[in-house]
């Protein structure tokens, strides 16, 4: 296959899914991972896809991918971040749990844990955890958006602002590499979200690596608002530099 028809190829696989790593690619295409970072930097010298660490995306500022390729992408990055996670969670410890693909993997690692209470803005996160019978999950009012199973909304967040809990573990759709600011597609998903981190005594934030440079529209606080960061891979230099100014805890996921 020549080199201007697997560029168009992969423009299409990268359009059909949202995000496509390098080894999917490679494979797909049985070419050496070498030549698809070299046909991804191509096409985003062109501004016809984005480059990301370990693949490439061309997703738009105003509208995310959708939940069911959401929850395959990056998943064994997620699996891994959620088990980190869970191992900093101590029995009976009360929690919020936003919404998002990697929240809802937080949610299965904690299924090992014994009496936690949990508040939470996900159906999706509630129905995993219902099985556990020492749980007491309580799922927040709201309007629930059909494609993903969230609940926002001014009574949303009145709901969450009743609560006081020892951690916040949020998703987040983007971080920007410039200034740290965490970015999603909902304004209503983000006031939810701000209230969580301001009722948490300790956040928690889940992001593999594909998260850093991508772009969404809607600006939630920052990175330094979280007291630990837990990624698949080291952050940009700048996203470093912050962490360490603002005395945020980063936890390497590998």
């Amino acid at each position: 296959m020549g080199q201007m028809t697997r560029q168009d190829q992969i423009i299409k696989v990268v359009r059909d899914k949202g995000y496509v790593s390098i080894e999917e690619l490679a494979a797909q295409f049985n070419v050496t991972p070498q030549t698809i970072r070299r046909d991804i930097n191509s096409l985003a010298d062109q501004n016809v896809i984005r480059r990301h660490h370990g693949g490439a995306s061309c997703e738009s500022s105003t509208t995310n991918v959708d939940y069911n390729t959401r929850q395959a992408l990056q998943l064994d990055a997620k699996k891994q971040i959620a088990k980190h996670i869970a191992k900093e969670i101590p029995n009976g410890a009360s929690l919020f749990i936003n919404i998002g693909t990697t929240t809802e993997e937080v949610a299965r690692a904690l299924l090992q844990h014994q009496n936690l209470k949990i508040i939470t803005n996900n159906i999706n996160v509630a129905s995993i955890l219902r099985i556990k019978e020492d749980f007491n999950v309580i799922v927040a009012g709201g309007t629930v958006r059909s494609r993903d199973g969230g609940i926002i909304g001014e009574a949303t967040v009145d709901f969450i602002n009743q609560f006081r809990v020892d951690y916040g573990i949020i998703g987040i759709s983007a971080i920007d590499q410039e200034d740290g600011s965490l970015l999603d597609y909902d304004y209503q998903e983000v006031r939810v979200a701000q209230s969580i981190i301001s009722n948490s005594r300790e956040v928690f934030l889940a992001a593999d690596h594909a998260k850093f440079g991508r772009s969404a529209m809607v600006r939630l606080g920052n990175i330094t608002q979280v007291d630990r960061l837990f990624s698949d891979a080291q952050p940009p230099k700048s996203i470093r530099a912050l962490l360490k100014e603002h005395s945020v805890k980063f936890e390497l996921c590998e």
